[in-house]
């Protein structure tokens, strides 16, 4: 059955400008709130819903611009046999270049045949379906396809309220599995019979005191109901239509009485049955109302983990459960600039596949902070953490999050955060100095708007703190070093970083003294970042730290280390 080849949507809602070639499989919209996800799946439900009419509002119309008008169109390839007719359809055959993304308004060898379905609307709020081709575009009225190929192609909206969906009504999907349909005019007629008439024998004994007044006071008045009235079903009022038969299970409770993650499941495995007549579906949230594990059973019911994709699906998400279950090629970051949205696929390659495993979170804030190492991202959060408790806006709350680039070489984190570039988020890189990254990847980030965040004089982060804050930080520090570590091995660090010239016995009589030496603190720096064995060398370990020492002690530490950190805030914040 069809796919769709392209999406052009123009002023409608969030959306002022989009041109969209999906993939033909599973299509994730994900990106910050607001940022017209849930406008483009309407926008596709509205071009290709089998409807007659629709109730389009000025808040339709993008910036409430009645003047510009709605427009969407959809080209759809992979058509049935009856769409490709040169005799139903050959002023509006067109030609697909997959390599380029663009339609040809003429077919020809090495394209694909598509049709344009197109959705308009006017400041008098009157939609209009068609088709369109340049050569037809003057054609009025223009012509829409037949009712019949518009129910063949309309999409499935797999939603909250799944009722539509669990019974026979029209466009339901139990109506798409199979042609057999239930002969059941007769059926229901004699069925509606048999219901007026038994509760009208069981409604008779407990209404005998209002039946016997009725009838009295109408014989009274010469009005004629017989020998007595009786209470039985209005006929007009109880009917039964294709609605009316719907899924049970053996105890004869409705399946719509199913919870909704349930459900959800149910009818997403119902359209996976019926995927050679009705193959796009559109979920929006796909989340909402499912565990982890049932949602990646959700997700794999809609052939996210196939080769050859039994159905094209539209959804939306924020949850990090559902980017780590899908391929990068699955995710499209939707994304505005200048008015014009795109919807930038994340890709396939190791940098943002690995990333997307490992920190899905990040792909679904505005702001991300690369950092060389865990103990970067422990001191950013515990620094937020901080003065978020002084009353200060937190990070989280300003759409920032972190990834660790795992150390490595120096250029990693450069490569981390230019796949998160690319995909149009701000990025910041916030790095040691012990170690040179390549010139020219630092240039490009910067050129791209990044901020780059660097410690001092060939310095490490450890070496930074201790170089940096103040005599009771440094010994806080210290104390905080010989809690986390065994017992000796805090001595035997500092002894083996200073060839055996000073101890720790040494080290803490300089605290009590009151001061440390600089020559001191550099050999705490390093003793405290031995491979392996740091001090502080986690998330958690460097968050508490950041938390509890170096937020306190910032107003009294060195300029320049102040002045990293309340830039690197500032920027983050910038945004917000």
């Amino acid at each position: 059955m069809a796919r769709i080849r392209k999406i052009e949507i123009r002023n409608f809602r969030a959306v002022c400008s989009l041109e969209w070639c999906p993939s033909p499989g599973v299509n994730c919209l994900i990106g910050p709130g607001d940022s017209g996800k849930s406008t483009i799946l309407d926008a596709i439900d509205f071009c290709l819903g089998a409807r007659r009419n629709l109730a389009i509002a000025d808040t339709d119309f993008h910036a409430l611009d009645v003047t510009q008008p709605i427009g969407i169109a959809v080209t759809l390839g992979d058509l049935a046999d009856s769409m490709l007719s040169i005799e139903s359809y050959g002023e509006y055959l067109r030609g697909f270049d997959a390599a380029t993304g663009n339609v040809e308004d003429e077919p020809r060898k090495g394209l694909e045949t598509v049709l344009t379905v197109h959705f308009a609307v006017r400041a008098d709020l009157e939609p209009v379906w068609s088709l369109f081709s340049e050569r037809t575009a003057s054609v009025d009225p223009p012509r829409g396809l037949p009712w019949k190929e518009r129910a063949a192609i309309a999409p499935s909206r797999l939603g909250n309220h799944p009722s539509s969906n669990l019974s026979w009504t029209r466009g339901s999907v139990l109506n798409r599995l199979f042609e057999e349909r239930a002969d059941i005019g007769a059926e229901l007629v004699q069925a509606a019979r048999e219901a007026r008439a038994g509760f009208g024998t069981k409604a008779a004994p407990q209404l005998a005191a209002t039946l016997k007044t009725v009838t009295d006071t109408a014989n009274g008045l010469g009005v004629s109901v017989g020998s007595r009235a009786t209470a039985l079903l209005d006929a007009h009022s109880v009917s039964f239509g294709d609605g009316a038969i719907s899924l049970h299970n053996a105890a004869g409770i409705p399946l719509r009485c199913l919870g909704t993650g349930s459900t959800r499941l149910l009818i997403a495995g119902l359209h996976r049955a019926a995927g050679n007549t009705a193959n796009i579906v559109l979920v929006d949230e796909i989340e909402y109302g499912l565990e982890p594990h049932r949602l990646t059973r959700l997700l794999g019911s809609l052939g996210a983990k196939e080769t050859s994709t039994p159905l094209q699906v539209f959804m939306t998400s924020h949850s990090p459960v559902v980017l780590r279950e899908l391929a990068g090629s699955q995710l499209f970051v939707v994304r505005s600039t200048g008015g014009t949205h795109q919807a930038l696929t994340v890709g396939a390659s190791d940098d943002a596949q690995s990333t997307i495993r490992c920190y899905p979170e990040a792909f679904l804030a505005r702001t991300v902070i690369v950092c060389e190492g865990a103990s970067e991202v422990g001191l950013i959060r515990g620094l937020d953490e901080y003065w978020t408790s002084k009353g200060y806006r937190s990070l989280r709350a300003s759409g920032v999050d972190y990834v660790d680039a795992s150390g490595g070489d120096a250029d990693r984190c450069f490569r981390r955060a230019a796949a998160f570039q690319q995909l149009g988020y701000r990025v910041a890189a916030m790095q040691d100095n012990d170690k040179e990254p390549t010139v020219a990847f630092v240039a490009a980030f910067e050129a791209a708007g990044g901020y780059h965040a660097i410690w001092r004089d060939r310095r490490a982060l450890e070496d930074e703190l201790f170089a940096s804050l103040p005599t009771t930080a440094v010994t806080a520090l210290l104390q905080r070093g010989l809690e986390l570590m065994p017992d000796g091995v805090v001595d035997q660090h500092i002894r083996t970083r200073s060839s055996g010239k000073i101890s720790l016995a040494v080290v803490q009589a300089e605290g009590a003294a009151g001061s440390y030496s600089a020559a001191t603190r550099a050999v705490l720096g390093e003793a405290s970042r031995i491979r392996k064995a740091g001090w502080f060398k986690s998330i958690t370990k460097m968050e508490d730290v950041a938390r509890d020492i170096v937020g306190p002690a910032l107003e009294h530490s060195d300029a320049g280390f102040v002045g990293i950190i309340n830039g690197l805030f500032s920027w983050a914040h910038a945004d917000a």
